[in-house]
């Protein structure tokens, strides 16, 4: 089962997955963790310079960064999980190329699927996104310590990808779960609970 969860900043990743790291684990339900970019030692490199506000990186040169990381990320975490079938969760994956370059940096959807569609990375049975009004969503990242370069980026960036998230959850409602995430910490872990439960029920 290969599951992904997706949200813009502030939305409450890294929560979620803290409590369901701990619910899995309580109820001895194996699932391996990852998170893009920067899974593997060469996503770790890369992570940094993509977060890195200090440069100036045109979106194109972000996009195939990203790439990249994926392509090492797919090679050596999540294909080999998949071909064992293991349970995996990607915090980000492709959703999020789409959102952040396609939206947040203009770069046409058209374009974005000739750099992607070749690479075949596997799709997900299941993607959680976690929706949050873009002001609140940048308040609560701003609580945090300093921010990133994508952090940085000024409100109209955060709407066209809330707004390009939102459409793709749309026109892929069969993969694509959206949790409110002005809901409280318990109600989103348990929402979102029920429906990796469902999926794994499934399968």
């Amino acid at each position: 089962m290969f599951i992904t969860l997706e949200g813009s900043e502030g939305a409450g990743k890294s929560t979620l997955i803290k409590n369901l790291k701990k619910y899995f684990i309580d109820n001895s339900i194996e699932f391996i963790f990852t998170k893009e970019p920067g899974s593997t030692e060469e996503g770790a490199e890369l992570r940094k310079l993509l977060l890195d506000k200090t440069i100036e990186l045109d979106p194109i040169s972000e996009t195939f960064l990203l790439l990249a990381d994926r392509i090492e990320h797919v090679r050596k975490i999540i294909h080999p999980a998949l071909e064992k079938n293991k349970n995996i969760l990607s915090d980000r994956y492709l959703d999020s190329t789409y959102a952040y370059q396609g939206a947040g940096r203009k770069i046409n959807k058209e374009d974005l699927d000739k750099f992607i569609k070749p690479l075949n990375f596997p799709e997900p049975d299941l993607t959680i996104y976690l929706d949050l009004p873009v002001e609140e969503g940048l308040m609560r990242a701003k609580d945090r310590d300093t921010l990133d370069r994508f952090e940085e980026e000024e409100i109209d960036f955060f709407e066209r990808i809330r707004d390009s998230y939102l459409k793709l959850a749309r026109e892929d409602s069969n993969r694509i779960v959206t949790i409110d995430s002005t809901n409280s910490e318990k109600e989103v872990f348990e929402l979102a609970k029920e429906c990796i439960e469902k999926k794994l029920n499934e399968s």
